[in-house]
């Protein structure tokens, strides 16, 4: 179903007039990448996009307007623009949009609308804008990984790394790196100025165009732990049960909360029953860096074609790559070629997947 047939259905499901989407990911899924963010640290962007079953418009101010027509809308939408002085975002989308009307943030008189279920499952153009970011990402966090030495700094390689998306047109929100020592004592590694030392963990979630891709590497020098490679290749069978899962789940029809249970089985089967505890294990990927992170109790539909990124960690290991998960594959998107993979087994089924192994330096 495309994006307008999507909107359409909501509209006459709930019988509003209007729906419009300030938050970055969503602006972005309506305008085919549009991108309204000046302030990173903002939740709602300069502009908001709406639709009222006929037409796209954007409203944003007299700063903005320019820019976004030149560089960041297609030449359909139209554009209401105000006076930066005169009134905020909110009022303005009030003042032009008929009524009842929807909002992804807050404007008075208007419904609250969560737009992560409208921008599922993934359309086939956004497939392929997701395999070229994947791609990027993948070549930028391997090319570093391979560049790094054990006194290589966590800070110095998650600012190479920044610098090198930035270069790319990706934004990354989450750099991770983590050697040997905070890898091991902490699930997000935040850098810090410490050298890696025996190993290291680098992980991202990064976006462009609206679409978010994940990935983690794992580096191993002189004197890694023994366990490294085994406590990754129990973390890749994990993560391979977890897409197993998935695609079955989104065949026959079943929760988030489905898929979780198959990752709890995989992680007591391997001899690591609880370590799931320790860390969240990932979900849905998509015009967030997850769509939804499964749990337990998760209620949230399983669509196809979606973009998944688990993450299981056992222990300071990790496996963790964007899918691509439809009725008929599970496509690795975070791929190069580039890097060494082995073949390894899902838990209770007949899935084996190729999964991104520690590269020994």
């Amino acid at each position: 179903m495309t994006v307008m047939k999507r909107l359409d259905a909501y509209l006459a499901s709930t019988d509003y007039e209007a729906v419009w989407l300030a938050r970055p990911n969503s602006f972005a899924w309506l305008t085919e990448g549009g991108d309204n963010i000046v302030d990173r640290t903002g939740d709602i962007g300069e502009a908001a996009v709406g639709y009222d079953g006929d037409t796209v418009t954007v409203v944003t101010n007299n700063i903005e307007a320019p820019r976004l027509r030149a560089e960041e809308l297609p030449e359909d939408i139209t554009i209401q623009t105000y006076q930066w002085y005169e009134r905020d975002l909110a009022a303005a989308v009030a003042a032009v949009s008929p009524t009842p009307a929807a909002a992804d943030f807050p404007v008075e008189g208007f419904a609250a609308v969560d737009a992560s279920p409208l921008r599922q499952p993934l359309t086939a153009d956004q497939i392929e804008t997701y395999r070229d970011l994947a791609h990027d990402v993948a070549d930028a966090v391997e090319s570093v990984a391979r560049s790094l030495s054990p006194e290589t700094t966590e800070r110095d390689a998650a600012t190479t790394l920044r610098t090198r998306l930035e270069s790319q047109g990706i934004a990354a929100p989450v750099v991770l790196v983590g050697g040997n020592e905070r890898a091991q004592a902490y699930r997000h590694y935040t850098p810090k100025d410490k050298p890696l030392g025996s190993y290291a963990l680098v992980s991202v979630t990064a976006h462009r165009d609206g679409l978010f891709s994940s990935c983690t590497r794992t580096v191993a020098f002189d004197d890694a732990p023994t366990w490294l490679t085994e406590r990754t290749h129990d973390a890749m069978r994990v993560e391979a049960s977890a897409l197993a899962a998935t695609q079955e789940v989104g065949r026959t029809g079943g929760t988030a909360g489905d898929v979780f249970e198959a990752i709890q089985d995989a992680y007591a089967v391997l001899g690591w029953a609880g370590e799931w505890e320790h860390h969240h294990q990932g979900g849905a990927a998509g015009f967030a860096g997850r769509e939804w992170i499964a749990t337990p109790e998760s209620t949230e539909s399983v669509e196809l074609p979606m973009a998944y990124a688990w993450n299981p960690t056992v222990q300071g290991a990790k496996s963790e790559d964007l899918f691509l998960v439809t009725d008929e594959e599970i496509e690795p998107l975070t791929v190069t070629g580039d890097w060494p993979t082995t073949t390894v087994s899902a838990v209770d089924s007949s899935v084996a997947l190729e999964r991104h192994t520690v590269l020994e330096r």
